[in-house]
This record gives structure tokens, sequence and C-alpha cells, in this order.
């Protein structure tokens, strides 16, 4: 599976939060900490962290992503997208790589 999720702290910053000021980065960094400690494939961009691995792994390290993103606020925005195909495996750059060469082929 591919997943692809944005996670963000939102309301007041909770008691005793890392960050009081009103930019998300820290919040962020530390939900981006995790999924690269996790081991599994992921890529980040600027508006969402992709992650690939089996159905439970990938979603214990969103829950854990989102737990610590719930440290900077009284709140948490998450969104997710999933592309659920078994059997499949190395899709997080094999589905670039076709897109790729799709262009150049019509180019």
């Amino acid at each position: 599976m591919l997943l692809a999720f944005s996670v963000a702290p939102s309301g007041a910053p909770r008691e005793g939060s890392p960050s009081t000021d009103a930019s998300v980065h820290d919040a962020v960094a530390a939900a981006v900490k995790i999924v690269r400690e996790s081991g599994l494939p992921n890529h980040t961009d600027s508006m969402f962290t992709t992650i690939e691995g089996e159905w439970d792994e990938v979603f214990d390290v969103v829950k854990r992503a989102t737990d610590a993103v719930g440290q900077f606020g009284s709140r948490v925005s998450l969104v997710i997208k999933a592309d659920i195909r078994p059997g499949y495996a190395g899709e997080l750059t094999a589905k670039v790589d076709r897109l790729e060469s799709a262009i150049s082929e019509s180019s």
C-alpha cells in the first residue's frame, strides 16, 4: 500500500507545547522524523508524506506521527489518501518511473 498523509496541529498551543509560534514546521518535523525512523520507504514533499508498506505497519506509523503532532496544538488535522494494490511493492518510485516513461514516449 502507498499512503499519502498530511498532519498538522491546529487550535491553541497546548500547555508545555514544544513550539508557541504560528508555524507548523516543528510539528511536521516531529511527524516526518517518526516516518523516517520507521524504516519504511517514504517520500516527503511540500504537501504530503507518502509511505509504503503493509496496512498495519503504515497505519501504526501514521498514528505515531499524529500523536507527535498532537503535542503542538489542541487539535490535529489529518488528511489521508491510499493506493491499496495487493502484491505490489516498490511502487513509491515505480509509479513515478512509469509516468516519466510515458511522458518521454509522447514527446
